[in-house]
């Protein structure tokens, strides 16, 4: 561009109680839910993306062919978040295999990479200020302790962003290789650990796989991007 609870931090939905056949019930959409992104949500995607950079770098980090070329690639390493069926904000990563960022990263997923590069986290304007970019990023990051080969996380933004990432636990890595245009770019990383506790319950949290609800409490609330 943190700390594991005892209990899992993420649930799957439950189903819905059973209504009696007396009464008629509409199907209604969870109020918030976190679920992995697939190709349907490319454009929803690139909006929310567009609207958020352009006006600031006068570009995106991930032009829609690339949202689209991810998302096929790794879905998983993608979050979305969602109220009431609409999305709201989002996360896309892919995995790396070098120490440093370096423009190949900015395209390729390294399958048997331990590095998670995070590409983009945007929040939806009208959602803005609300916490959910630092509540989002760090659903993810815990997320992520539940991927054995994963080790770190990396990310590239520019210079006014850096204290944003370091509220998450992420570090300065240095100056990155990477440059866009006239742009140039801060690296950090951010250590993924606890792998052992995360798959102890993992079944609780098989990410890919369940819808996941978002329960939010008032801690959550403290930064947002």
């Amino acid at each position: 561009m943190s700390v594991v609870g005892a209990q899992p931090f993420i649930k799957p939905m439950q189903p819905s109680p059973s209504v009696s056949p007396g009464i008629q019930r509409r199907h209604t959409l969870p109020a918030s839910e976190v679920r992995p992104l697939n190709t349907q949500d490319a454009i929803s995607v690139f909006e929310i993306e567009r609207e958020a950079f352009i006006s600031v770098s006068g570009d995106c980090p991930l032009h829609l062919d690339e949202v689209r070329h991810f998302l096929t690639l790794c879905p998983e390493l993608s979050m979305g978040w969602f109220e009431e069926g609409r999305l709201v904000a989002f996360i896309i990563g892919s995995l790396w295999d070098q120490d440093r960022l370096s423009t190949e990263a900015l395209t390729l997923h390294k399958p048997r990479g331990s590095t998670v590069h995070i590409h983009v986290l945007a929040v939806h304007r009208t959602f803005r200020q609300q916490g959910k970019g630092p509540i989002l990023m760090w659903r993810y990051l815990q997320y992520l302790r539940c991927l054995p080969n994963v080790r770190r996380a990396v990310l590239m933004c520019e210079d006014f962003l850096v204290p944003f990432y370091r509220k998450s636990g992420f570090k300065v890595l240095g100056r990155c290789a990477i440059t866009v245009a006239n742009l140039t770019f801060t690296e950090m990383w951010y250590p993924i650990s606890g792998h052992a506790y995360m798959r102890r319950n993992s079944e609780a949290i098989r990410f890919p796989q369940h819808p996941l609800t978002l329960p939010l409490s008032s801690t959550d609330e403290h930064v947002d991007v």
